[in-house]
Formats: structure tokens, sequence, C-alpha cells
């Protein structure tokens, strides 16, 4: 039990047993106040009208009719004050005695019976007076017998108390006492140990981590702490890589090198100061410790450094420890990594306009080869047979896609560069899906699919661009038509959800399996046997042309049910 609660059951139980002798005290002395009252109201004043009755009863002779006033005033008195049995019948004989009396004032007889009725009334409240001293007497003893029973009890409470509670809660407060006293002389191996689960074992439990600690780092080797140290904060500094460690409070604990260039600041403006207090003054720490919020795809940072323009990518790792005698984990601080991308950076830009130049190389003349062929074509330019027809056909065929690679390579690279300008305006969903499903038409047709639109009513404009969501669309179209079989339906959809509008494409082809659900909006990512006819670039733009729009894009699938590609855009 806890000694809170001890302390609480102990003296609460003192105060209710001081309190009911308080109470019974109260009532005893009211009950013999009550009693007391009673004599004096009832009787003795019953006495005292009776004497004065008797007094003015031997003037009444002498004709004093000042007496007759009296007595018949003390009589009337006593009329309004019979409490006792027998006593009204008495007073109305003594009534009608003294009314015949006013008639006959010198009737002796008359008079011993008036006298006679004033003695009997008297005896009868000197019997009751009697009676009553009895009653209260006992009440006063009765009284007595309960106060000495509960002062018995709350002296033996208190008594209780004073041997029991003090040692209660000395004793351990002394061998605490005498346990704090050994560790003081180095006896790190001295423990407390409380069987009661109280204060005191909460107490004992701290003493005993706080012991272990201190016996901990007894035995702990300082110099090669130190020499630890020393050594950690030596491979930090010869990193390549900055990095800053921050605590919980965001004061800078240690910063490397590296970072101290990127930075400009010396090492001892930067330790042991706020990073909010540096972020003030220093653009580079405002933007690495200020909570932002951030796209699921990271950007890289662009500083100065090194007489250039770098790149780095920003890491946060939060330290966590699990201090001795404890079980939880805590966080004790953050460490931030800046890891330098530069020369991957570079090579991308090398790589997207190397893809650039060469896709606008190629797209001249494989349009030269597309006009060759409708001149081919042309019965003007002579006639051709079924074989010549039939390698006209894969040219054409084969053209077409080389083309394709090359404008999904064109707006790989614009969009890589930010060449790309987006025209997002108030457009009609409607005619999004008119001229997608119109581009795609013939292509459904060779297959026999028929493509079902399937929109709600009344929908409002969708803040996009019409061209490239049209373009996401088709691209959309196009794969639901090629992973079909023939003599199916593509199903495209639109729908209002909550203040965006959801573009669907599903078909019913063979699906995606979970493990590639994830990858098949990245660049290049081709899904293993499938159809190998593009550059597995159309659903990354696809992916590209929605973000840019403020838009999200995704996918349903599953295996052999077929797959749904959708992307949502805000209403205008």
């Amino acid at each position: 039990m806890k000694i809170k609660t001890k302390l609480n059951l102990g003296v609460g139980l003192l105060f209710a047993m001081i309190l009911l002798l308080a109470l019974i005290s109260s009532y005893y002395i009211f009950s013999i106040k009550k009693d007391t009252e009673s004599i004096l109201k009832a009787n003795y004043n019953t006495l005292e009208y009776s004497r004065n009755m008797l007094l003015a009863l031997d003037k009444i002779a002498e004709n004093d009719d000042n007496s007759v006033v009296a007595f018949e005033s003390n009589l009337l008195k006593q009329v309004a004050n019979i409490t006792e049995v027998g006593e009204e019948k008495v007073t109305n004989d003594l009534k009608a005695g003294f009314s015949a009396l006013k008639t006959q004032r010198r009737n002796e007889n008359l008079k011993g019976k008036i006298r006679q009725d004033i003695f009997e009334i008297m005896k009868l409240n000197m019997e009751a007076i009697k009676k009553k001293s009895d009653i209260a007497k006992t009440t006063a003893e009765t009284g007595n017998l309960w106060i000495a029973c509960t002062g018995t009890f709350c002296f033996l409470i208190a008594f209780s108390l004073l041997f029991n509670l003090p040692n209660n809660i000395a004793n351990p407060i002394k061998e605490l006492t005498e346990s704090i006293r050994q560790i003081a002389n180095k006896n790190y191996s001295e423990r407390v140990n409380f069987i009661s689960h109280n204060e005191f074992g909460d107490l004992a439990k701290s003493f005993n981590t706080m012991a272990t600690k201190l016996e901990e780092y007894h035995n702990s080797n300082l110099y090669k702490l130190a020499f630890e140290k020393k050594r950690l904060e030596t491979l930090i500094n010869n990193m390549h890589d900055p990095i800053l460690g921050l605590d919980n409070d965001g004061v800078v604990l240690f910063a490397n090198t590296e970072a101290l260039k990127i930075i400009g600041l010396k090492l001892e403006d930067v330790v042991g100061k706020l990073s909010t207090t540096l972020a003030l003054t220093n653009d580079l720490m405002k933007s690495l410790i200020i909570n932002q919020l951030e796209s699921d795809k990271p950007h890289p940072m662009k500083i100065y450094y090194g007489e250039k323009e770098s790149y780095f990518e920003k890491e946060t790792v939060n330290i966590t420890i699990t201090p001795t005698g404890e079980e939880q984990s805590i966080s004790i601080g953050e460490v931030i990594i800046l890891r330098n991308i530069t020369i991957f950076k570079e090579l991308d830009f090398a790589k997207t306009n190397f893809i650039a130049t060469v896709s606008h190389e190629l797209k001249t003349p494989i349009s030269s080869i597309k006009l060759s062929l409708q001149l081919l074509e042309n019965v003007e330019t002579g006639t051709i047979n079924e074989d010549q027809k039939q390698l006209i056909e894969s040219i054409k065929d084969d053209s077409h896609r080389l083309l394709k690679i090359t404008g999904e390579l064109l707006e790989l690279s614009r969009l890589e560069t930010g060449n790309i300008q987006l025209n997002i305006e108030s457009s009609n969903p409607y005619k999004i899906i008119e001229y997608a499903t119109e581009a795609v038409k013939k292509e459904a047709a060779q297959k026999q699919i028929e493509i079902i639109v399937d929109a709600e009513e009344n929908l409002p404009n969708v803040k996009a661009d019409s061209e490239k969501t049209a373009w996401v669309l088709i691209n959309f179209l196009t794969n639901a038509i090629r992973y079909s079989s023939e003599n199916t339906k593509v199903e495209v959809r639109l729908k209002k959800e909550n203040n965006q509008l959801t573009f669907r494409v599903a078909d019913k082809g063979k699906g995606i399996e979970n493990r590639y659900k994830t990858k098949v909006f990245d660049k290049y990512f081709q899904i293993p046997g499938s159809h190998k006819s593009g550059t597995g670039l159309g659903l990354a733009i696809s992916s590209e042309f929605i973000e840019a729009q403020n838009g999200s894009i995704g996918v349903d699938s599953e295996l052999g049910l077929g797959s749904t590609f959708y992307f949502k855009l805000p209403s205008a």
C-alpha cells in the first residue's frame, strides 16, 4: 500500500473518530440542556405561579382588589402552562373555585379547597421535576459513557499512529540514508531492497538504477572513452559528406569540416549554438533544420560549393538509445547528412541532353521515311505487288513505333530539363475523354475491342492542361488495348470524388503482379514477360504530367483479373 494511502487512511480515520466524538458530545449536551429547559419551563414556572396565587389568596379576604387581579393573572398563566398528567383537572377545579370565590370572598371552606388544589398542582410538578431530573441524570451518564468509549478509541488510533507511522516512514529513510552514505564512500555495489510496492519501492528502484549507472561509470575506462571520442571525431571530420549533429533541443553538438565549409562558419560559431538561432542569419542552416512539407520524392539541394554549383541529398538520421536499467528507448538527437550527388546529377544532365539530341536528330529522318512510304502507297508512283505492300506495312509500323519512341524520349528530356510548359486552365473533362477515345478508335477496331465510356453527368470542368491530360489518357487506353484480348471491352470511367475528378481506364487483361505495381511508373521499367514494344517511358511521363498539375496517379490490379489505371485532378 502506498504511504500516501496509509497516511490518508490513518489520519482520515482519526479525523472521523474525532468528528464522531464531537457529534456525540454535542448530542448529549443538547439532550441535557433540553431536559433542564423542560423542567424550567414546564414545572418551575408552575411552582412560581402557585406561590403567587397562595400569596394573593391570603389578601383576598381583606377585600383587596389587586390581590384578585394578581391571582387571576397567575391562574391564567397556569392554565396556559399545563404539562403534567392530572394537572389539567386540578387546574380546572382551581379555576371553578376561584370563580366562586370572587362572589364569596369570606368563605373559608372555599379558600381551603382552593389552597388544596394549589398544593395538588405544586405536588404534581414537584414529582415531575424529580422524574425529569432522573432522566437528565441518565442522559448525562449515557453521554459520559459514549464520550469515554469514543475518546478511548480515538486515543488507541492516535497511539497506534504515533508508534507505527513514524517507524513505517523513518526506517526506510534510515536505510536509504545509509545506502547513500555507502555510495558516497564509493561502494557502488550497494543496493536497496524494499519489499513493499509503495513510494519507497519506487525510490529504491530509482536508487538501484542510479547505483548501477554509477558502478558502470566507475568501472569504465575514462582514457578509453576519451580515446574513442577522439577517434569518432576524427572519423566524422574525415568523411567527405557534410555531417551535422543536433540534440533534442536543437543545439549543434558537432559539425565536420565539410559541413563547416558549405555553411561558411567556424567551429566555435556553430557548436553549442541553437540551430534555430543560426538559421536566422544562415540560409543553408534554415533549409536544413526548418520542417517543411516534402513530396514523396526527395528533391536535391543545390548549393554553391567548391567554386561551382553542387547538388546534395539531405538525410536525417534519428539517434535513439536504451538507457541502463530501463526498457524503452529514448531519442537523444539527430544527425543530418548531406550526400554529394553532383557527379550523378551531371551524368543525368549529360544523359538527358544526349537523349534529347539523338531523339531530335532521329525524328527528322523517321518523318522522311513515313513520307516516302506514303508516296510509295500512292497509285501515281507505280503499282506494287502484295509482297511489296506487306514490306511497306512492316516499314510503316516500325517507323511509327520509332517515331513514338523518339517522341517519348523528347517529352522526357523536356520534363527533366524543365523546358516543357503546361497550359493549365479550366478544361472540359468530357472533351478530353472524347479526344482520347477518338485517337485510339482505329487501334481498338483492329482488335475488335469496344471502348465504353461511363461518365457522370453535369460534372464541373477540371483544372488541367487538356492536351497533356489527353496524352495521359491516350497512353492508358493504348496500353489497355495492347494488353487486352480480342473481342473484349475497355471501360473509361469519369466521376467526381470530393473536390477532384477521377479518370479511370479498366481492361480485362492479364493484370499486374503486386510486386510490380509500385514500379510501373518508373522510367524505362517494363513488366517481365510483357510485349517490349516501347521504351517503358509512357507511364513515367504520364506520372510527371499529372503530378505537375497537382494531381495523383495510380493503378489497381489483380493478376488474371485485369488492371485499372487512374489519375485524379482538381476540379476548376
